[in-house]
């Protein structure tokens, strides 16, 4: 079975072209359930380059489908085996400001767009960008 994965190494997705916002902002929390961009924050902005995409992508899923422990060895296979949107398609680099910066190892860490560092990325020509996905057609 063929294992994809959504992990970059030493590249800055930027924020997308029709990110509603100039100030990155916290996704709100909506009743009492938590929305991928909801648990996406909180994994990346509790610790900033201590996962890779691939983790925290399947870590939101674990989290959504209330698997335990013992489930995610097999969980985690099946949910490679296809290919799933990266950090290009979350909800935090295309709605609420927030671009994604993957260093060398592939571990990635949250920028709001009106951050020094962000601008520090897209500046930075030894770092490959690229943009997250619109949400609307053009």
């Amino acid at each position: 079975m063929k294992i994809h994965t959504t992990n970059y190494k030493n590249t800055f997705i930027e924020v997308a072209d029709d990110c509603p916002v100039g100030i990155a902002e916290t996704p709100p929390i909506k009743g009492n359930k938590l929305s991928v961009a909801n648990m996406q924050f909180a994994l990346l902005n509790e610790a900033p380059y201590k996962f890779t995409s691939d983790e925290v992508l399947f870590q939101v899923y674990a989290n959504k489908n209330d698997l335990i422990q013992a489930e995610y060895q097999e969980a985690r296979e099946q949910f490679f085996s296809k290919g799933q949107p990266c950090f290009r398609a979350s909800p935090l680099t295309k709605r609420y400001g927030f671009g994604i910066h993957n260093n060398e190892e592939g571990k990635i860490a949250l920028f709001g767009i009106e951050t020094e560092e962000y601008a520090k990325f897209i500046a930075d020509e030894s770092i490959e960008k690229v943009k997250a996905m619109r949400s609307k057609r053009k």
